[in-house]
């Protein structure tokens, strides 16, 4: 573990950013007439990339993103190892709305900021959230602006991969949106769970993987295209950790 102290620090650092960015957003909000909210949205994830560059531990390699085009909109997804997932992936050149639980836009000031960059705000008591998020989600994608998912649709607690939900590939498929796949490592002792002190993750991973169009793909497809991509995901991180696919499988 990172010593209090350092830690310490590192959260006054996060702070004064965001105490920053909060009034750039809101001026930025009032000024951007793309319904996509796209100037917002890209100015609150360089909030994430900072952050993430405040702790001098993280060592963040980041492949596979130069060819992407954000504008050509994507149903994005990644597997979830810890909160230090989200500054990381905001580390990309890119703008994507984020499908997120309602609580989180409920915490005063990051609630208030994700609010105003757009994200989509998913309430799980409501008896029609999944078509609520997904006819969020189809605004954005008709407006040329990708959406992410984490599609295990929490953390994982120990560091394996867990069941994916199909909400995502049901979107790509009924939208005939490419999906694409990221893969994390690393940062599963970043910011462990209950805990405000930070870990020691000396090496930190993000690849995006390779685009799978769904093109010609109907509803029955769904379960393939989501075992395909869970599959994909799975066997860079055997590869990244050395292990068997079965050994890092919260499934198997």
């Amino acid at each position: 573990m990172l010593s209090t102290v350092k830690s310490l620090a590192i959260w006054i650092g996060i702070v004064i950013l965001i105490l920053i960015w909060l009034p750039l957003l809101a001026v930025s909000r009032l000024f951007d007439r793309d319904p996509a909210r796209y100037r917002t949205g890209k100015l609150f994830r360089k909030l994430g990339k900072y952050i993430s560059k405040i702790n001098p531990n993280w060592q963040i390699v980041i492949t596979g993103y130069e060819h992407i085009d954000d504008r050509r909109p994507y149903v994005m997804v990644c597997n979830h190892l810890s909160q230090a997932d989200i500054p990381l992936i905001s580390n990309l050149p890119w703008e994507m709305k984020w499908v997120a639980k309602k609580e989180l836009f409920d915490t005063p000031v990051i609630g208030w900021m994700m609010k105003l960059a757009g994200d989509i705000s998913v309430d799980r008591k409501a008896p029609d959230r999944r078509e609520q998020t997904l006819l969020q989600a189809r605004h954005y994608l008709n407006h040329d602006c990708s959406v992410i998912f984490f599609p295990e649709g929490t953390r994982s607690r120990n560091g394996k991969l867990s069941r994916f939900k199909a909400g995502a590939f049901d979107l790509a498929i009924r939208e005939k949106i490419p999906i694409l796949p990221m893969v994390i490592d690393g940062t599963q002792n970043t910011l462990p769970k209950r805990s405000w002190k930070f870990g020691v993750a000396k090496h930190i991973k993000l690849k995006v993987l390779d685009p799978i169009s769904t093109e010609g793909m109907q509803k029955s497809d769904i379960r393939e295209l989501t075992t395909q991509v869970r599959q994909d995901i799975l066997d860079q991180l055997s590869e990244w950790r050395n292990q068997e696919p079965e050994n890092i499988d919260n499934m198997s």
